[in-house]
């Protein structure tokens, strides 16, 4: 009998020694809660997905309780978020502008082709990992979802090969600008704009072999608008969005239809 109740009660005694040891442990290294920061911390949103400058939501929070930053650098809370810790704080605000994430591509498969067969990964990272992926233009999505399966909003869908982002839905966190292995996905701000759903930088000729909707880099939107907003740069066109009145100048001009007007209402 002692031949078993002795180990027993050496094992519970070394046991109950430890336990001790480690909860003097966590008192003496404990390390002191910031009641500020903590307080700030369920002001925001909880997304977590570093679009602050922050590594997410604790980061910011505790920066903010340090006085580091002012309020106004969260944009899945917005206005209301920055208003509600700028009372918390007693400061003001910077002024927010609201932004949206777009896909600077309308290459679906009407529009364009696959030069290759896939097989493989069914993501876009992993097929670009193959050969440069399977599209025929190599700057254009790949439409395997991965910015879909980042967005935590449900503002992503793939439609006919290539993604789309519901502005309705969209928060602003930047996972899909992070996801994207193309980078075709960008912020705008949320206003009446013009947009160019191109990212091609190659030259008229190869583009229109590769997809029927890509930007030729003609210039016509160029000479077309009046307010300067947009030139062509690279052999692709770009939009200044403090200089567009989203008067749709370029949109009607532009041969290829690859700029489209953007309305935040």
């Amino acid at each position: 009998m002692n031949e078993i109740l002795i180990p027993i009660l050496i094992v519970g005694g070394i046991g109950l020694l430890c336990g001790l040891i480690l909860a003097f442990a966590s008192i003496v290294m404990a390390v002191p809660k910031d009641e500020k920061a903590e307080a700030i911390r369920d002001l925001l949103p909880g997304a977590n997905c570093g679009a602050c400058g922050f590594s997410g939501c604790d980061g910011y929070a505790q920066a903010l309780a340090a006085g580091e930053v002012k309020p106004g650098l969260c944009p899945v809370g917005g206005t209301a978020v920055a208003k509600s810790i700028s009372e918390y704080l007693g400061c003001e605000s910077d002024e927010m502008e609201e932004k949206v994430a777009t896909v600077h591509c309308l290459g679906s498969y009407d529009n364009t082709s696959n030069r290759v067969e896939y097989e493989g990964i069914e993501t876009c990272a992993g097929a670009l990992s193959v050969a440069g992926g399977p599209a025929s233009c190599q700057f254009g999505c790949l439409g395997f979802g991965d910015c879909v399966r980042a967005c935590q909003y449900n503002a992503i869908s793939v439609c006919n090969g290539v993604a789309r982002i519901d502005p309705t839905r969209c928060k602003a966190c930047s996972m899909c600008i992070k996801t994207c292995p193309r980078h075709l996905i960008s912020f705008i701000p949320a206003k009446k704009q013009a947009v160019v759903r191109c990212k091609n930088c190659d030259k008229g000729a190869q583009t229109n072999k590769v997809c029927k909707i890509g930007c030729i880099g003609c210039k016509k939107c160029e000479k077309t608008c009046p307010h300067d907003a947009i030139h062509v740069k690279n052999s692709i066109a770009e939009v200044d969005p403090q200089k567009c009145t989203g008067c749709g100048e370029c949109v009607g001009a532009c041969p290829r239809h690859c700029i489209t007007l953007f309305n935040a209402d």
